[in-house]
C-alpha cells in the first residue's frame, strides 16, 4: 500500500507504510489499544512525531468547524429567489395589492388589499367587485367570441343551439319591435290582469298551476324535485317557504330601514304596470301598494334563514294526499300533476315539506285574502320574471330599481353581458362544451386531483389531534372524509356530442324571437325536472356550469365540485410558487371539503343519508365547539350593522377548516419537496405568501346598499371578515408574522371546530 503524504509544519521523517490490514486507504490507523499502551507509545516517539500528531489534531478540529460553519451558513442561507416571467408578473400583482402603511397583525385585509382597493373604484354598474367579478368577466369575454363565431366548427346541434339562442338574445330591433306584445297576449292567456284590463273571474288554483308549471315562478311556495335527504338514492318532491319579489324578508319587516328600497320597489311595480297597459296610475299604484302588502304578509310567516338551516328539524316526509289537510287552499293533486307532467301520480305520491308551519299559515293568508288580490300578486311574480325579456322601457325601469336596491351607479349594460349570462343560466351546458374545449386544459384535472388529495389527506391529520371528538365518531367521519368524490372541470357528458344532443333534443331555439325561446325552454326545464322524479340522482347532473367560477358540496351526493371557471388564475397558475396555489385553490378545495362537516354537512353520512351517525358527546362537544364562532363573527360589523354568526356558521367553520387543511397540506408539500423559490423584492417567507394569497382572492368593494344586502340574505361573511376572521383564529398565522399575544389579528381566545 503506498504511503500518505501530507503537509506538515516542520520537517519531518515519512511515516512508514502499514501493513495490510492494518488501515484504510487514506492512510488513518485503526486502533483498540488501551490506555497504558497508548502512553507508553507516545513516550517513544520522537518530538518530530508528537508535533505531527498534534498538527494533524489541529487540522482535524479545523476541518470539523470548517463542515459546522457550512452546514449552519446553507441553513441560514435565504432559498433561491424565482426570476421567471411569470414569478416576475405574480410579484406585481401582489405588490400593487398591498398596503405596506398598514401592520398586518393590525389589519390582514387592510394589509392584503389595501392597494388593491385604492386602485379598483367600483365600475359603473356594478354594486360589488372583486377577483371573481374579474375573472368572470374574462370567461364572459371567451365565451363571447365562441357564441359570435357561427363559422366555427361546432360538434353539436345543442351547442348550435346556444348560439341560436344568444344571437336572439342579441336581436334588439326585433325585441323593441316587438315592445310589450309577447307579455301582454301571455297574461290575456292566463286569463287577465285586473291591473292592465279584465281578470277572467275566480280561477285561483288553474292560475297557479300555470303559473308555475309552465313559467318557473314560485308564488307563495317552491316546488322542485332532488335528492332524498333521508335516501339520497331516490328523487323526491320537495316543497319549500317563497314568493317574496325582494331578497329577504327583512326589507318587509323592518320598514324604517328599508323606506327607500320599499318605495323603489312600489315605483318599479307600478312602472311595469304600466308599460303593460295600465290606463290610470292611481289605481295602478293603488293595487300594487296591495300586492306590495300582501309580499309583507308573506314576509311575516317566512321563517328567518337561520332557523331554517337544521335539516334534522325541518325534514317532514308526508304524502302527497296529505298535503291537503295540511295546506287545504291548494288542489294539490291537480297541481302536482300539471307541474310533473307526463310523470303519473296519486295521492301515496312522498313528498319533503321544509316548511310545514309555513305552509299551513299560508294556505289561511290564502283563504282569507281576495282573489282578485291572488291574482294580482301571481301575474306580478311572472311580470317581475320575465320583464327583463322585454324592450328596453323595461330593462331601465330595472336599472334605476338596481340602483335604489344595490346602490349601483348608472351605466348602460352592454347587451352582450346580459345575453352570455342568460345564455349560460339556461343553455350552460352546451355553452359548457364549448368554453371547456377552447380554454381548459386537461392536464388540470390531475393537478387539481393532486392539490385534493394532498388537502384531504392534510385534513384527516387534522381530524386525529381533535380533542372533543370520540374515537368511534372519529372513525366514521374519517370514512366520510375518504369517501367524498371529486367532478373537477366539467360532467363528462358534455363532451360527448351524442350525449349532449340527447339532453338538448327537446329543446329548439330560433335566432330572431327571444321571448319564445326563454318560454320554450321553461317549459323544457319543467319536463327534464319531471323525467328525474322517477330516476335516481345522477352525479353528472351539476349545479354549475362549466364556465362558473365558484365550487360547491353536494350533501346528498357527498361530492366537492369545481368548474373549470374557477381553475385559473388567481386561484390556480401551473408556474406560481406552491405557496400561492395552496393559498388560493388549496384554500378553495379546503373550504369545500369542510362543507362536509359543517354544522349542516355533519348532519350527513358518507352515502350522502341525513342520519344521526355522531355519538351525542360529540355531537354536543361540536355545538360548543361552534358557540364560540358564532360570537366572533357576530362581533363584526358593517357600517355600524352587525353580522349574522348564526346564518353564516356554516360558511365561516368552513372558511376556517379550509385554510387550516390548506396551510398542513402546504406543510406536507414542503417537507416532501423541499423549500421552494420565493418572489424578489416582497421581502415575504413563502408561508406569509400563503396567508397574503388567500387574503387577496377576497380583495373587494362593495356598495353600502349591497353590503346591507349581503348581510341580510349571503350566508358568507362579507370579504373582510372572511380575511380577518380566518387569520386570527390561526396561530400559524401569528407565529409566521411575528404578531403580538393580544393583537388584533392574535387575539388570546381563538376559535376552532376542524
Amino acid at each position: 500500500m503506498s504511503t500518505y503524504k501530507r503537509a506538515t509544519l516542520d520537517d519531518e521523517d515519512p511515516l512508514d507504510s502499514l501493513g495490510d490490514g492494518d488501515g484504510y486507504p487514506n492512510g488513518f490507523q485503526v486502533n483498540f489499544r488501551g490506555s497504558r499502551s497508548s502512553r507508553e507509545c507516545w513516550a517513544k516517539w520522537t518530538r518530530t512525531e508528537k508535533q505531527l500528531v498534534v498538527l494533524v489534531g489541529v487540522l482535524v478540529v479545523l476541518l470539523v468547524a470548517c463542515l459546522l460553519g457550512l452546514v449552519f451558513q446553507y441553513r441560514a442561507r435565504p432559498p433561491a429567489v424565482c426570476l421567471s416571467e411569470a414569478c416576475i408578473s405574480v410579484t406585481s400583482s401582489i405588490l400593487s395589492s398591498l398596503d405596506r402603511a398598514v401592520n398586518p397583525c393590525e389589519d390582514f385585509f387592510s394589509y392584503a388589499c389595501g392597494g388593491w382597493i385604492k386602485a379598483n373604484p367600483l365600475p359603473d354598474g356594478h354594486s360589488r367587485w372583486g377577483t371573481f367579478n374579474n375573472l368572470w368577466e374574462h370567461n364572459q369575454a371567451i365565451m363571447k367570441h365562441l357564441l359570435e363565431n357561427t363559422t366555427a366548427n361546432v360538434s353539436s346541434e345543442a351547442e348550435r343551439k346556444a348560439q341560436r339562442y344568444y344571437q336572439a338574445c342579441m336581436n334588439e330591433s326585433k325585441i323593441e319591435e316587438l315592445r310589450a306584445t309577447p307579455l301582454v297576449e301571455l297574461i290575456q292567456k292566463l286569463g287577465g290582469w285586473n291591473i292592465t284590463g279584465t281578470w277572467a273571474g275566480d280561477n285561483f288554483n288553474e292560475t297557479l298551476r300555470e303559473v308555475t308549471a309552465h313559467y318557473r315562478t314560485s308564488p307563495f311556495f317552491s316546488v322542485y324535485v332532488s335528492a332524498d335527504s333521508k335516501n339520497s338514492n331516490s328523487n323526491v318532491i320537495q316543497v319549500d317557504q317563497s314568493g317574496l319579489g325582494l331578497p329577504s324578508r327583512d326589507y318587509y319587516l323592518n320598514k324604517t330601514e328599508n323606506e327607500k328600497v320599499l318605495t323603489g320597489y312600489l315605483n318599479y311595480m307600478v312602472q311595469l304596470g304600466m308599460f303593460l297597459g295600465g290606463t290610470d296610475e292611481e289605481s295602478t299604484r293603488q293595487q300594487m301598494q296591495q300586492i306590495l302588502d300582501f309580499e309583507t304578509a308573506l314576509a311575516n310567516i317566512t321563517i328567518p334563514q337561520e332557523k331554517h338551516r337544521d335539516e334534522e328539524v325541518i325534514y317532514h316526509k308526508m304524502t302527497a294526499g296529505d298535503l291537503k289537510e295540511l295546506a287545504p287552499a291548494v288542489d294539490w293533486m291537480p297541481f302536482l300533476s300539471t307541474v310533473f307532467y307526463p310523470v303519473e301520480l296519486n295521492e301515496s305520491e312522498p313528498v319533503v315539506v321544509y316548511a310545514k308551519e309555513y305552509l299551513e299559515q299560508v294556505s289561511d293568508l290564502i283563504l282569507t285574502t281576495d282573489k282578485c288580490l291572488l291574482n294580482n300578486y301571481m301575474i306580478w311574480n311572472l311580470v317581475r320574471k320575465t320583464s327583463p325579456l322585454l324592450d328596453q322601457r323595461f330593462r331601465d325601469a330595472e336599472e334605476k330599481f338596481m340602483e335604489v336596491m344595490y346602490g349601483t351607479k348608472k351605466s348602460c349594460l352592454p347587451r352582450w353581458k346580459f345575453c352570455i349570462s342568460d345564455t349560460d343560466n339556461n343553455l350552460g351546458f352546451a355553452l359548457g362544451a364549448m368554453f371547456v374545449k377552447a380554454t381548459f386544459a386537461e392536464d388540470s384535472k390531475q393537478v387539481a386531483e393532486e392539490m385534493i388529495a394532498e388537502i384531504k389527506t392534510a385534513f384527516e391529520e387534522s381530524l386525529e389531534t381533535l380533542q372533543w371528538m370520540d374515537e368511534e365518531t372519529r372513525k366514521s367521519a374519517k370514512e366520510k372524509a375518504d369517501a367524498i368524490y371529486n367532478m373537477i372541470g366539467y360532467p363528462k357528458f358534455i363532451m360527448d356530442p351524442k350525449e349532449l344532443d340527447k339532453v338538448f333534443n327537446d329543446y329548439e331555439a330560433v335566432s330572431d324571437l327571444y321571448f319564445e325561446n326563454v318560454m320554450q325552454f321553461y317549459n323544457f326545464s319543467a319536463r327534464v325536472t319531471a323525467d328525474q322524479l322517477r330516476k335516481p340522482p345522477n352525479r353528472d347532473q351539476w349545479s354549475m356550469t362549466p364556465p362558473t367560477v365558484n365550487a360547491y358540496y353536494s350533501p346528498t351526493k357527498n361530492e366537492i365540485v369545481f368548474p373549470a371557471g374557477i381553475l385559473q388564475a388567481p386561484f390556480y397558475t401551473r408556474a406560481s410558487p406552491k405557496s400561492l396555489n395552496f393559498g388560493g385553490i388549496g384554500v378553495v378545495v379546503g373550504h369545500e371539503l369542510t362543507h362536509a362537516f359543517d354544522d349542516q354537512g355533519r348532519e350527513y353520512d358518507k352515502d350522502g343519508n341525513l342520519r344521526p351517525w355522531w355519538k351525542n358527546s360529540s355531537v354536543e362537544a361540536f355545538k360548543r365547539q361552534t358557540v364560540c364562532m358564532v360570537e366572533q363573527y357576530g362581533n363584526y360589523t358593517v357600517n355600524g350593522e352587525a353580522v349574522n354568526g348564526k346564518h353564516t356558521l356554516g360558511e365561516n367553520i368552513a372558511d376556517n377548516g379550509g385554510l387550516k387543511a390548506a396551510y398542513r397540506a402546504y406543510q406536507n408539500w414542503l417537507k416532501k419537496n423541499g423549500d421552494e423559490e420565493t418572489l424578489p423584492t416582497l421581502g415575504l417567507t413563502n408561508y406569509q405568501l400563503f396567508f397574503v394569497g388567500f387574503a387577496q382572492v377576497w380583495c373587494s368593494v362593495r356598495t353600502p346598499e349591497s353590503s346591507h344586502e349581503g348581510l341580510i340574505t349571503d350566508p358568507h361573511s362579507p370579504s373582510r371578515f372572511r380575511v380577518i376572521g380566518t387569520v386570527s383564529n390561526s396561530q400559524e398565522f401569528a407565529e409566521h408574522f411575528s404578531c403580538p399575544p393580544g393583537s388584533p389579528m392574535n387575539p388570546l381566545k381563538k376559535c376552532e371546530v376542524w
